[in-house]
């Protein structure tokens, strides 16, 4: 069997002294914290777009990297030899999941029927190649956003024509997922959105994007797809306004449209920042409301301020990443997949590796970290403290709804001025120093 990556062993945890960039110095998938591994704290899983498709191109230049799985005679061996190719590095990576688009497998062909068959041929391959592996789908998802047909939208486009070709699209990678023993299934609304409102009828565009949502609620149930959907956040980019601008944006349409119970959101820190939040916030948010679902681990560059999808590396970041989802109970469903590709500069075959061992080993060093914080204690110790007046007298009966205005009148005239407290915000950030 040709070997893609030859030159790569198997990687393998070999701790702090070790000086062999291909290996891991923090991730060690066996060892437990909290009583349960870090292989099962985080599924790790690699996304088929960047790291196999990806090939250095932006919107100022064409591709700079030159893969030897993707060339060869035709569309379709191009994608059976990638798919070989990108078994041998999860293998030799150590992942146990993957996740991609339908259209980054199978290329389209000539009408929906062939682009159908193409996807069966190369899912075939998949299936035995996870078969032979061990490895698993951690989600799968359609590419409404690529092709012009989707210029303006899938589910929110002018034309009921356009609709229905992604119905049928979204319907076949369903089917997909199930035949691969998906985890769960994502939307990202790429081009649902807009750049104009003067030709965009709003209410009725979000109208259809729920329709389109509930008719898929409903083909999950009749074909028996295990697993959440998912929706993915992001504000801007391709269009002016997407619709599902962050978490609390589509918590609020979930809500509206009686979709709550069957979604939850695939939270990515890129678009965290450019929705003007940071990531940790829309974790919080996320696990405050019960729609916290899997993450997309990757990070912006404020400095440039889009989605340049880098490789997650910021120590702070993925320590408090972590402690929020700790703090909320951990994956129930989704994992840490690394929606991101090495810069166009980047173009080595082991640059692929050596990215993916340094997100893994960051998000392990964040995990080490906000276990310590939590047995230590102190931040939660500080929070409670800070609230600690709801938990008795006045605070209590407001939170309990047992007082109104006319008594809370007259507890501020009996008191006088509250007294008020400091936020210890710096003393906090020394306290997260320590810990890092």
């Amino acid at each position: 069997m040709k070997e893609f990556f030859p030159k790569i062993k198997k990687v393998k945890y070999e701790g702090l002294k070790s000086k062999n960039p291909l290996s891991f110095k923090h991730y060690n998938p066996q060892e437990k914290i909290f009583g349960k591994t870090m292989e099962k704290h985080f599924r790790f899983a690699v996304c088929y777009w960047h790291t196999f498709k990806g090939l250095g191109g932006d919107q100022f230049g064409l591709s700079t990297i030159s893969r030897s799985y993707n060339q060869g005679s035709g569309p379709m061996e191009i994608a059976e030899m990638t798919m070989r190719a990108a078994f041998e590095f999860f293998s030799k990576l150590g992942v146990k999941f993957w996740c991609f688009h339908d259209r980054d497998i199978a290329p389209e062909g000539n009408s929906l029927a062939e682009t159908n068959k193409n996807l069966d041929k190369i899912v075939a391959l998949a299936k035995k190649l996870q078969s032979e592996t061990g490895i698993k789908q951690l989600w799968g998802t359609a590419n409404l956003f690529s092709n012009k047909r989707f210029m303006a939208g899938a589910a929110t486009n002018p034309s009921p024509d356009v609709f229905a070709y992604a119905a049928a699209q979204v319907k076949k990678a369903m089917e997909v997922t199930k035949e691969l023993g998906g985890a769960g299934y994502v939307f990202w609304g790429g081009r649902e959105g807009y750049d104009m409102l003067l030709n965009t009828d709003m209410k009725r565009e979000l109208e259809h994007l729920a329709k389109f949502m509930h008719l898929a609620v409903d083909y999950k149930k009749k074909i028996g797809l295990k697993g959440p959907l998912y929706i993915e956040p992001k504000p801007k980019e391709p269009t002016k306004h997407q619709y599902d601008f962050d978490a609390g944006n589509c918590f609020a349409f979930l809500q509206k449209y009686d979709l709550v119970k069957y979604f939850k959101l695939n939270i990515e820190a890129n678009h965290a920042t450019l929705a003007g939040h940071s990531f940790q916030h829309e974790l919080q948010y996320c696990i405050d409301n019960n729609i916290f679902g899997s993450v997309d681990a990757n990070r912006g560059d404020l400095l440039l301020g889009w989605d340049t999808d880098q490789f997650p590396m910021d120590i702070y970041e993925a320590a408090l990443a972590m402690y929020i989802i700790l703090n909320g109970g951990g994956f129930t469903t989704g994992g840490l997949n690394f929606d991101a590709h090495v810069r166009r500069q980047s173009i080595a075959p082991e640059d692929l590796f050596y990215a993916h061992i340094g997100a893994m080993d960051t998000f392990a060093r964040g995990l080490k970290i906000a276990a310590k914080m939590i047995k230590d204690g102190k931040i939660d110790k500080m929070l409670k403290a800070r609230y600690a007046g709801w938990d008795k007298g006045i605070g209590r009966k407001i939170e309990k709804g047992k007082v109104d205005f006319n008594q809370l009148e007259k507890y501020a005239l009996k008191n006088g001025e509250p007294k008020l407290q400091s936020g210890r915000q710096e003393l906090l950030e020394n306290l997260l120093n320590e810990y890092i």
